[in-house]
């Protein structure tokens, strides 16, 4: 038997066996085929870490509740999210899923409610005002690291140690900024804030907020001040020459570069919102702040475990959702 016999060569020094035509067959891959080749092993990774656990989730939203017991009752399908959608087990629930009415205590005692506006409102000004930081750290300054040390601060402390913070700061008689009947504080006194605000629904959101803001504002500021420092210098040398103003060079340099940047930091802080539970526990309690993450822990404390299920796999739905509309965003921003 000859050597090419042997080591299963083909005439003209071509190889033959499975590994052969394994070779030729990712040889003959374009760029694109080639680099999901690559991302297999991952995306079934991530198959099994993440999207499992949500299938397994949905299946047990499809069980009705089994109160006082760690098991689920009989099967339902899909009676859990019609009687959630539809108000029907608002009595059985801690608070409500959907608000019971177009009142501004109703907006503030429902848990979609009270997510989608905290979402809204501490994105959008985290994102302003990280902006804002990330183009003052990004100029030459004097003192320029110990301000970013100060801004990068409040992001490292714990969430338990930042909600004791602002628990105990508006705390009737102890906190400076309640103060006492007989002597209101300056937000007690302009009516920004009642005598008890971290019992009342809308004080407490707000406060909330504030607190998710001051802590979460460096996180932004840092992703987009790397954004920054990726753009090229001399844009900004050849602007100055041509005679751009600041306001010009902002807009149609840094803007545009930066843009998509923003785009993926707001997602990440999109996403992180959502699911707030947290502060909101350590600041006010998910009783006077209801959220979805919080209706999740509660109904599933409380043994309602289709229930929780059900508002759980509604939660990364909703978070898909909007996940899709930052995607086909930052698509057409890149198209543009």
């Amino acid at each position: 038997m000859s050597t090419d016999q042997q080591t299963g060569d083909l005439p003209g020094g071509t190889r033959s066996g499975p590994y052969a035509s394994a070779v030729r067959w990712m040889e003959n891959l374009s760029e694109t085929q080639y680099a999901y080749l690559l991302l297999t092993p991952a995306l079934l990774l991530l198959g099994v870490v993440a999207f499992w656990p949500l299938l397994s989730t949905f299946r047990l939203s499809l069980f009705a509740d089994s109160f006082g017991q760690a098991s689920v009752g009989n099967f339902v399908g899909l009676g859990n999210y019609v009687a959630i959608l539809t108000g029907e087990r608002t009595a059985l629930l801690p608070s409500p899923f959907l608000p019971q009415a177009l009142t501004v205590n109703a907006m503030f005692n429902s848990a979609i409610a009270v997510t989608l506006v905290f979402t809204i409102i501490s994105v959008s000004i985290e994102t302003v005002i990280g902006f804002a930081q990330a183009l003052i750290l990004d100029k030459d300054f004097r003192g320029r690291r110990w301000v970013r040390v100060a801004i990068i601060l409040p992001w490292a402390i714990p969430i338990v140690v930042q909600g004791m913070i602002f628990y105990l700061m508006f705390q009737p008689n102890i906190g400076f900024l309640v103060g006492t009947p007989e002597a209101p504080a300056l937000l007690n006194s302009l009516g920004l804030l009642s005598y008890t605000p971290l019992a009342n629904a809308q004080d407490a959101t707000m406060i909330v907020i504030v607190a998710d803001v001051w802590k979460t504002t460096a996180f932004m500021a840092l992703l987009i001040l790397a954004g920054m420092q990726s753009i090229d210098r001399s844009l900004f040398d050849v602007a100055k020459v041509a005679g751009a103003s600041p306001w010009q060079r902002f807009k149609y340099i840094t803007l545009p570069i930066i843009l998509p940047t923003v785009m993926v930091a707001m997602l990440f802080r999109t996403i992180q919102a959502m699911r707030i539970y947290g502060l909101i526990e350590t600041v006010a309690g998910c009783t006077t702040v209801p959220s979805l993450s919080c209706l999740v822990v509660t109904t599933f404390s409380n043994r309602m475990l289709g229930s929780s299920a059900t508002v759980a796999f509604i939660t990364a739905a909703v978070i898909g959702v909007v996940v899709s509309v930052y995607i086909v965003g930052y698509a057409r921003g890149d198209v543009a």
